[in-house]
């Protein structure tokens, strides 16, 4: 008897404890529109999506950049350990080599031949230190490049709705796995303490004579049964809660619960007429027009590839050179040769130069490689149109099947709703009939069997018809609003 007593307050304080926790808050607690709003704030798929979007953007900028001045900066200081040779023709009339040292009968041997002496046109040592600009004037991709990065910007920012979209659909999901569940929940607590009242019943009237052992055996066995169902489900709904916040990228370590009611679904508000679909409503053919706006401006991008490129650009800087590699650092003019004037030749000092033009290229002839581009180009954009085509029947198949399933799953409720009715009835008036000695303890056990499969059923039924409400939301493009 005691430990009857100590399950008895056992099933007493799991029910009331439970529901308070429910109702309280066991953590931190969402309805469903909250927990959507902290997944689309904390989803990793989200945050991911963001940051390819950013990504896109920084690929904007990085396309425009290269319209923009582009300049740089170079220094070069050389030291040469062995000068290259100077190359020339000797001739006997004269010329800039002095050949004195040699004989005149050896210079006769060199006339008109090539000769290599040592350069004297340059030091061993050189210094370099120039600042480049160049600046686009006109090029057909660059202009192509920008609209496609625009459009790519585009692309991404409907790939981060699409992930938000398909996050709500999960959380969604999730959230009404965990909401039907704890009504069975709070289904299996009442169904527990009314086969544990109708036990202490069956025992009195063992007691007193008016029923057999076996009755009593047999109503323990149900609520045996019933206990250890009620436990396997309580794991489920704890991995039910444990998806929830994996969708939801809740701390896996925190505890939640959910708010919210059975009786605020609506299941015939999309499903009482034959659903119109608009394609636009739908991220994924929206996707599939940005990726066809894509693939114009890549064809196009093939086409001003025959435009010539058009540039200016200018070479600022100094140069020196010195005999020593210390001298290239030095800012001093040693005194000049005689012969020489001020502005003419320095030694060990830097001299400024400048130079500036325009770079104008055309292609010519590349092999034909642009026409076969263009016509790969044109044959993507041409599968790309078909797929239009292929997203339009997939999308009124899916409308079609979620909208079958949803009109077939509110029957099936409405079916189970009224033999929930029915066997609640049916187990009320046995238990009447079998207290007052005029029916059977079998009868009791049958009945109170046959609801619980209906309410199961029901149950089952119900979370059908919200997947399918979901899922027809989601063909029609209306889930997120």
């Amino acid at each position: 008897m005691k430990n009857k007593a100590l399950l008895f307050f056992a099933l007493c304080m799991f029910s009331s404890g439970w529901i308070h926790a429910q109702d309280e808050g066991a953590g931190k607690s969402f309805t469903l529109e909250q927990a959507i709003e902290f997944a689309l704030q904390n989803s990793i798929n989200v945050k991911n999506a963001a940051l390819d979007e950013r990504i896109a953007k920084a690929k904007v900028g990085e396309v425009r950049a290269t319209g923009l001045p582009q300049v740089n900066g170079d220094v070069q200081l050389v030291h040469n350990n062995q000068l290259p040779r100077f190359f020339t023709n000797y001739s006997n009339q004269g010329g800039f080599i002095d050949l004195d040292s040699l004989s005149k009968a050896k210079l006769k041997s060199y006339d008109g031949k090539t000769i290599a002496v040592n350069n004297i046109f340059q030091l061993k040592n050189s210094g370099d230190a120039k600042l480049s600009v160049s600046q686009l004037i006109f090029n057909g991709s660059y202009f192509v490049g920008l609209k496609a990065a625009k459009t790519y910007k585009e692309l991404s920012s409907k790939s981060t709705e699409q992930t938000k979209i398909q996050t709500t659909e999960a959380v969604t999901k999730a959230f009404y796995s965990v909401l039907i569940n704890n009504e069975r929940m709070k289904l299996f607590d009442a169904n527990i303490a009314r086969v544990d009242s109708l036990l202490r019943d069956t025992k009195a009237l063992n007691v007193n004579g008016f029923a057999e052992k076996i009755d009593v055996d047999r109503i323990k066995v149900s609520l045996n049964n019933l206990i250890t169902e009620r436990e396997k489900f309580r794991n489920l709904q704890d991995l039910g809660l444990e998806l929830l916040k994996f969708q939801m990228n809740f701390p896996m370590n925190e505890e939640i619960a959910i708010v919210g009611s059975i009786e605020n679904i609506k299941l015939d508000s999309v499903s009482l007429e034959s659903p119109a679909v608009t394609y636009s409503n739908r991220i994924e053919y929206s996707l599939l027009e940005t990726q066809h706006k894509l693939q114009r401006l890549n064809v196009k991008n093939n086409y001003v590839g025959y435009l010539p490129t058009i540039s200016a650009f200018g070479n600022f800087g100094y140069s020196t050179q010195s005999a020593t590699f210390e001298g290239l650092f030095s800012t001093q003019t040693n005194p000049l040769p005689e012969g020489f004037e001020e502005g003419g030749i320095g030694r060990d000092k830097w001299y400024a130069y400048e130079m500036v033009g325009l770079s104008l290229t055309l292609p010519i002839f590349d092999g034909f490689k642009k026409h076969h581009l263009t016509q790969q180009a044109k044959l993507e954009q041409a599968k790309v149109e078909n797929n239009f085509q292929q997203l339009k029947s997939s999308i009124d198949l899916q409308v079609n099947q979620a909208d079958i399933t949803l009109k077939n799953s509110i029957k099936t409720v409405n079916a189970q709703k009224e033999n929930v009715e029915l066997a609640t009835e049916v187990a009320r008036v046995t238990k009447i009939k079998y207290q007052a000695g005029v029916g059977s303890n079998l009868e009791v056990t049958e009945a109170e069997s046959a609801l619980r499969e209906a309410q199961t059923n029901y149950y089952n039924a119900l979370y059908d018809a919200i997947i399918a409400q979901i899922d027809l939301e989601t063909a029609l493009g209306t889930l997120v609003k």
